[in-house]
């Protein structure tokens, strides 16, 4: 998924009304009881939605009062870290992609998932190995970001798809257009093959969602693409989301994760709440949208949309 990246851009941005937070190298590990602190550094993971989540985390926790900077960190290895230590202090996060994650950091990487397409599942699992760590995963909202399979619109329409239930009854021969690891992946072409039946002739290894994937499918020389829910490019393409009728991906929720001595406190439960209760998938799509291809800013973008759900005075 786009989410697993590389670099660290380790650059500390700020925002109106915020104060610039010490950097990664300058705070200790922390180890306090469940705390409430007002000054907090949140931490994107550096692609437009992490952006927009942690931008609109911090607009909030300002308006409750709360001394927020923002900080960017490309990379799970480095930003979980940062969150034990209490180096950040707030996190938007994927629930069964970081239960996987800290499943294989506690018992190996030959550890089975502890995610599922369960939510109550994968969310039980996600806090029993989240707790040692000293971090606390709130509450999901309806927001989820999910691997999802499209093809275009023209063909859903000739051979009458909906699901991916439909295509593996097709019998079509399907080229798949996605990332090199799709071969190996559970969710991916091996998933697609035991779970729905689907004919996979050859994975075309042109990265998850991207516009070469996307182009490839459009002129018809891949069938399907690997992409995410809350793609917002997809109309552009003539593309369409087949649903996962049988469950084959996992409960990746938003959820937002805190350091349990610094933000573990009601204060930031409360807050990150009021948010959770509005944000959905397609809320998601929309505001991905109009970043990537509107070019806005990820703050406006999330101060517009804050407001307009009246989570945010004007």
């Amino acid at each position: 998924m786009r989410r697993r990246t590389t670099a660290l851009t380790a650059l500390v941005l700020t925002l109106t009304g915020c104060t610039t937070g010490p950097s990664l190298e300058n705070r200790g590990a922390v180890t306090a009881p469940p705390g409430d602190r007002h000054q907090l550094t949140i931490g994107s993971a550096g692609f437009t939605e992490s952006d927009l989540l942690a931008q609109m985390y911090a607009l909030l926790l300002n308006q409750a009062g709360y001394r927020t900077s923002l900080i960017t960190v490309s990379n799970r290895e480095l930003y979980e870290p940062a969150l034990e230590s209490g180096q950040i202090d707030v996190v938007p996060e994927y629930a069964a992609t970081l239960a996987d994650w800290l499943n294989a950091k506690t018992h190996g990487a030959d550890a089975p998932p502890a995610g599922s397409p369960d939510l109550h599942t994968t969310m039980t699992a996600l806090r029993r190995l989240a707790a040692p760590r000293g971090l606390t995963v709130l509450s999901p909202g309806k927001a989820v970001d999910q691997n999802a399979f499209a093809v275009s619109r023209s063909y859903a329409r000739r051979h009458h798809l909906r699901t991916l239930g439909d295509l593996g009854a097709s019998g079509l021969k399907v080229r798949l257009a996605a990332g090199d690891e799709c071969v190996q992946r559970p969710y991916c072409e091996p998933g697609l093959k035991e779970t729905y039946g689907i004919d996979i002739t050859g994975v075309d290894p042109k990265g998850v969602g991207t516009t070469q994937a996307k182009r490839a499918v459009q002129s018809g020389r891949d069938q399907m693409v690997l992409t995410t829910t809350t793609d917002a490019t997809l109309d552009e393409f003539g593309l369409v989301i087949l649903a996962d009728d049988k469950h084959l991906q996992n409960a990746d929720y938003v959820v937002p994760v805190v350091g349990r001595a610094r933000a573990g406190g009601e204060g930031v439960t409360k807050v990150l709440g009021k948010l959770n209760d509005v944000l959905t998938t397609a809320d998601l799509a929309s505001l991905n949208r109009q970043v990537d291809s509107w070019r806005r800013l990820p703050e406006d973008v999330a101060r517009t949309y804050l407001e307009d759900k009246g989570l945010l005075k004007k």
